[in-house]
């Protein structure tokens, strides 16, 4: 009994200076001071509700500027926010939307619709912490009109 307890300290105490340790590995944060040129409300209507809509539902994770809410300086929750942003990215980025292909707008704004029609969107992770990103009936209603006003003006 007394060998296994000491065994126990020893690994506590090793995964507790891990947790110490990850805490000085920082990454690279999602915040650029410029307004990209590409960015969608410089080449397509973005009106100011559908675009209060982006920036609280979507842009943390879909767009060159995220807003870190103060847990996001612990790790690994750093790393988890840090994948989540660039995977969000990956998929789609408002601030790079005009750098895409007629052909990949188009589907990227058809999945918009889609993603958020089916409450894929924004995650549950997300708005269980951020409330006010949830979309409302409303909400949906005015992005989809959006992105079908849109998709009429892609070049």
């Amino acid at each position: 009994m007394n060998k296994s307890i000491f065994n126990l300290k020893n690994i506590l105490t090793v995964l507790l200076l891990l947790f110490i340790g990850i805490q000085f590995i920082d990454i690279k944060k999602n915040i650029s001071q410029d307004q990209s040129a590409n960015a969608i409300g410089n080449h397509y209507n973005l009106p100011p509700k559908v675009k209060s809509i982006l920036k609280t539902s979507c842009y943390d994770c879909h767009s060159n500027n995220t807003i870190y809410p103060s847990y996001s300086k612990l790790q690994p929750v750093k790393w988890w926010l840090a994948d989540h942003v660039n995977s969000g990215k990956r998929h789609l980025n408002f601030d790079e939307f005009n750098s895409y292909s007629r052909e990949k707008k188009l589907e990227k704004l058809d999945e918009i619709v889609e993603t958020i029609k089916e409450g894929e969107m924004p995650l549950t992770s997300y708005t269980v912490i951020h409330q006010e990103a949830k979309l409302s009936a409303l909400d949906v209603s005015e992005i989809e009109k959006w992105v079908n006003d849109t998709k009429r003006d892609v070049k």
